[in-house]
């Protein structure tokens, strides 16, 4: 298989083992790509001068794939413009539609381990980019030399942080936020949000614990992934120094997570369901709820109960981002932490999201944990989420996708399902309130298999007999070296 091949753009963007597949050769050619789609689409005529932004966060070589990406594209004919330090996506994400530009190209692997590294564009607009674009670079692929030159000069840097931050602290009401007193720790997690959250929370006079704020390409023996398990020094922080809330983001800041004042993790269900109530009832804010199939249904009831829309798109930002840009949306937020709002960028924002949080807290004037038990009552109903993954071998997988769509399972504990939603995977319902969905992965060789229900004993029977009938199944396969699946349920 050529190394031309082996690049495959997934949900955000392509991502790689560094000097496996992410290699100097391999991002020229990416980048040469990406080059012919923004001449072919933006830089012709009088905006063949429009800049190409580019960034990169705080990965091993990351800067170096950036620096040799805007040296092959500065070779293009395009006006390249470098950041000048790692970068935030969100901040690229909001330059590359600040001014007239022809989008930004992003060096991130997100929340990936350290050896990976990944490139992603983002169009004009300011989100990620659609299956149509990402389809064309693609192809584009195809059309690479098997050489390609660089210019060897020094790329012409760039720095948007001071209006990027204007831009979110406009969407804030500080003087609130100043007013509270709030006690804060945040873990920068060696990520690209040092120096932008810490610094605007510092602005508003507030008592703030600050850790990992250093660059770190192995992030500290962990992973940049605002997860439990990769909070543990700042849930610790919270319960010792007791603070109001710890606050974290992701490697390249689009993900955030928050720590309540018990110290216990709010998952992302919880804080868009927060966040949708806050902007509703304090900031007196209108719009459709966009949501993706494996997002909490408690948005739903909020949608109802507020009287408004509820849209529901497939797992990835890319669709959220492309409603954000055709609807009238208030917000928009997936389960994996991932969240924006009306009058921001259609691109998910781990710094504008706690943010939010902070001045959700200061107007409620309670506990974090106080103001989530409220909404549950007020709401009548408690929701419980489940996820485990399928780990099998691609071969299988393929064979079990296969089977599964031309024999659907049609009941989940004896009883039929009420319905099945193939939006993205295969959704499952139980009835209204109980499913389970099953997709694979865009990023990582696992089939994705996630749950909720109104009651924590349901959606553990139903995951059980969900992975004893795909057991079943692939019992039956006779396919060379598959193995029954692994399938780890977490809460």
């Amino acid at each position: 298989m050529s190394d031309k091949q082996t690049i495959r753009f997934g949900t955000d963007g392509w991502r790689a083992i560094i000097a496996d597949q992410f290699t100097f050769a391999n991002v020229e050619r990416v980048s040469y790509a990406i080059g012919l789609y923004v001449k072919d689409t933006y830089a012709q005529g009088h905006d063949s001068d429009i800049p190409l932004l580019v960034g990169y966060d705080t990965r091993f070589m990351a800067d170096k794939f950036a620096c040799r990406s805007a040296q092959v594209l500065a070779q293009m004919g395009l006006n390249v413009l470098l950041s000048n330090r790692d970068i935030p996506t969100p901040c690229i994400a909001w330059a590359s539609q600040a001014e007239p530009t022809g989008g930004a190209l992003m060096f991130t692997a997100s929340h990936n381990p350290p050896e990976y590294c990944g490139v992603k564009y983002i169009p004009p607009y300011g989100g990620p980019a659609t299956t149509d674009i990402t389809a064309a670079i693609t192809d584009n692929l195809k059309h690479c030399p098997d050489s390609i030159s660089f210019k060897h000069e020094e790329p012409e840097l760039f720095d948007p942080s001071a209006p990027y931050m204007e831009a979110i602290k406009s969407l804030v009401d500080l003087e609130k936020v100043k007013a509270s007193g709030l006690k804060v720790a945040y873990d920068a997690l060696y990520s690209t949000s040092r120096g932008y959250l810490d610094k605007i929370i510092r602005e508003c006079g507030l008592t703030l614990n600050v850790m990992h704020n250093v660059r770190d390409p192995l992030f500290g023996g962990g992973m940049p992934e605002p997860k439990p398990e990769y909070l543990k020094e700042l849930i610790f922080a919270v319960e010792a120094g007791r603070f109001d809330l710890g606050i974290a983001t992701d490697g390249d800041s689009d993900r955030f997570a928050v720590i309540d004042n018990r110290g216990f993790f709010m998952t992302p269900n919880q804080l868009l369901c927060l966040l949708t109530m806050h902007l509703y009832k304090n900031h007196g804010m209108r719009g459709a709820i966009v949501r993706t199939v494996a997002t909490s249904h408690m948005l739903d009831l909020l949608a109802a109960k507020y009287g408004l829309e509820i849209i529901e798109t497939p797992v990835g930002f890319k669709y959220i981002g492309e409603k954000m840009r055709t609807a009238d949306v208030l917000i928009g937020g997936e389960e994996s932490g991932g969240v924006s709002i009306k009058g921001h960028i259609p691109e998910k924002d781990g710094i504008l999201a706690n943010l939010l949080v902070i001045e959700m807290i200061a107007y409620e004037g309670k506990p974090l944990s106080q103001i989530w038990l409220e909404l549950e009552a007020e709401l009548g109903v408690k929701f419980f989420q489940r996820r485990g993954d399928l780990h099998l071998t691609a071969a299988v997988q393929k064979q079990l996708l296969k089977h599964l769509e031309a024999h659907p399972i049609e009941q989940l504990l004896g009883r039929k399902l009420s319905r099945v939603n193939d939006m993205d995977g295969l959704k499952l319902y139980h009835d209204d309130d109980n499913w389970l969905l099953i997709r694979p992965s865009g990023t990582e060789p696992v089939i994705r298999v996630s749950g909720e229900g109104t009651a924590p004993e349901l959606i553990d029977q139903l995951m059980l007999d969900f992975k004893s009938q795909i057991e079943t199944i692939i019992s039956g396969f006779e396919a060379e070296g598959s193995k029954p699946p692994r399938v780890s349920s977490k809460k």
